[in-house]
């Protein structure tokens, strides 16, 4: 009969107390600092937890214990967005932003009758297409491409022969220049 390798699950009890007390010194610093450096909390309650995971885990002595928790925060921030590809549009809003977004979207996809809706629909094209004329040939490709077209951007890659990442860094950057364009028509249209 073949011998199987377990792993004790319980631990001494005074290493569950020196976990819980830095769990409960640390976690509202902690959790403060990941969320300014992230969009939403969600991602910083995964990222918190992935810290204290990590140190719960940890069998090497610590020296300085505020420093290493937030040294491997930022680290698991950093990882976060290095695999956080922005898909949408929508994805670089805030989640109250993203609330604002829905009744903006549901005003400019509306096929209603609505002469006015349609003149706002219409000021709304009006103002993106200038916007995108302002920005570089390849920024305005690849958020063209990849956001009204729907490529994805393997396949724009492909085509292009240019890195994922480096078209993914283009629409970013397309991204936040229509946002910041932009602002001003969508409040005016949301408080319509």
């Amino acid at each position: 009969m073949e011998e199987s390798l377990t792993i004790s699950p319980v631990m001494p009890t005074e290493r569950k107390r020196n976990i819980t007390q830095v769990i409960n010194d640390y976690s509202k610093r902690l959790f403060g600092f990941i969320r300014k450096r992230v969009n939403n909390e969600a991602d910083a309650q995964d990222i918190m937890q992935d810290v204290f995971y990590q140190f719960v885990g940890n069998t090497q002595p610590i020296d300085q214990l505020t420093a290493w928790l937030f040294t491997v925060a930022r680290n698991k921030i950093t990882d976060k967005q290095r695999k956080h590809k922005p898909t949408n549009f929508s994805d670089l809003y805030t989640e109250e932003e993203n609330e604002d977004l829905e009744g903006f979207t549901d005003l400019l996809l509306d096929t209603g009758d609505d002469p006015e809706k349609e003149y706002l629909r219409s000021l709304f094209w009006q103002e993106l297409n200038t916007a995108l004329q302002e920005l570089p040939a390849e920024q305005r490709d690849v958020f063209i491409k990849h956001e009204l077209e729907g490529i994805s951007f393997k396949e724009l890659s492909e085509a292009t022969g240019e890195p994922v990442n480096t078209l993914i860094s283009r629409k970013r950057y397309a991204v936040l220049h229509l946002r910041d364009r932009l602002s001003a028509l969508k409040d005016e249209l949301l408080n319509y």
